[in-house]
């Protein structure tokens, strides 16, 4: 802290600083950029994460808690997904509120509990959660849960904090022709109050506004120069392949309670992609009978390829079917002329990611092909 006690300055140089440190991080070997092409990405990721930590932890109070948009076509980090719009906000463990809402139309609406994230800290596990098969829902769509430690007795609308819990996010999927995301009339209805009202807050002094800047670092740090120094060896997720285009298809489903921002009622399936300019990747499954599934292209920072101009996720409603019920996709650079062409926007490496929601039976393995570009529609 600077000897003029003025905090909040040397808060302020801190976010430079740490700025100026995530350039010079684009170069650390643990990334494995090949070019100038992925450090560039990883700055535009950095300015995404800042304009989450900005809107997010700059003035979050657990007091008064509100929701915020997690991800939008220009703000994207930690797996966004086009078909889905989420909220998410900060909560006080020993605090207990009352959350309202609606369904909204969504083919699925949940809410879970993240640990740790107190501060601006990246989550490294779930807490509990909830989805609307397990709470109540009036004819209307309507709802109301309690947020507490302790059970509220009525029912089953209680949302359960346990003593590290430090944030709430929200799922809404749509599984719609155009991506939901992109709709700028969907409005999802949600508020939070605490049940004891703890009056206005203060005045941000100094000292408190140093603090509101300071956990937008700590998020911004946790997500750049932080991230990635103790990689989980091969295999560590049985879901993430390790070898380029190809999906490992383990039987069973881990719940994803290790995972910080993961959805515990989704089974995922991730492979990176490696193609070379005059290569197509061609992928066949079937969907399984479950709430919600698509297919989702990322880049090195798990966010989405842009969706509003390209076509770079495919949901059960927007895929072509073979005529035995199942899919054919083609991973390629160029518009192959063929349905459910996911384009990769030219980038020779990437990640495919599967969400599978609920899924009520067995999926079915998702099998690859590495082909020559011009013989995909053979």
């Amino acid at each position: 802290m600077q000897e003029t006690g003025d905090a909040s300055a040397a808060a302020m140089t801190e976010l430079a600083e740490l700025i100026a440190t995530i350039n010079a991080d684009a170069d650390h070997p643990r990334w494995k950029f090949a070019g100038e092409q992925d450090r560039a990405s990883y700055r535009e990721f950095t300015l995404h994460s800042l304009h989450h930590a900005l809107q997010f932890w700059l003035e979050a109070d657990p007091a008064r808690p509100r929701f915020n948009r997690w991800f939008t076509p220009t703000k994207k980090l930690l797996g966004d997904n086009p078909d889905t719009v989420y909220h998410g906000t900060v909560i006080d463990p020993t605090r207990s509120y009352r959350l309202r809402g609606n369904i909204a139309d969504a083919g699925y609406t949940s809410f879970t509990v993240e640990l740790g994230t107190a501060g601006g800290h990246m989550s490294q596990r779930l807490g509990h959660t909830l989805n609307d098969d397990q709470f109540e829902v009036d004819a209307a769509g309507n709802y109301e849960l309690v947020v507490s430690a302790d059970d509220p007795g009525d029912g089953p609308n209680w949302l359960r904090l346990d003593p590290d819990a430090g944030s709430i996010t929200t799922r809404h999927y749509f599984e719609w022709k155009r991506c939901a995301a992109l709709d700028p009339s969907l409005h999802v209805p949600l508020s939070i109050v605490p049940i004891d009202d703890p009056g206005p807050p203060a005045v941000p002094d100094d000292d408190a506004t140093a603090a509101n800047i300071r956990r937008a670092i700590t998020f911004l740090r946790s997500v750049t120069v932080d991230w990635g120094h103790n990689p989980l060896p091969p295999g560590a997720i049985p879901w993430v392949s390790a070898e380029p285009n190809v999906f490992t298809n383990p039987p069973a489903h881990d719940g994803n309670l290790g995972i910080g921002y993961a959805a515990t009622d989704n089974v995922y399936r991730s492979a990176r992609w490696l193609l070379e300019p005059d290569e197509a990747l061609v992928i066949r499954g079937r969907f399984p009978r479950c709430r919600f599934a698509n297919i989702v292209l990322f880049n090195n920072h798990m966010q989405t390829l842009p969706y509003d101009r390209r076509r770079v996720s495919l949901n059960r409603v927007q895929t072509t079917y073979e005529p035995d019920g199942s899919f054919r996709m083609v991973l390629a650079h160029h518009d192959p002329g063929v349905a459910n062409w996911l384009d990769t926007r030219g980038l020779p490496h990437g990640t495919m990611f599967w969400r599978f929601l609920l899924p009520e039976e067995p999926i079915a393995d998702l099998t690859t092909e590495l082909v020559a570009f011009d013989d995909v529609g053979s």
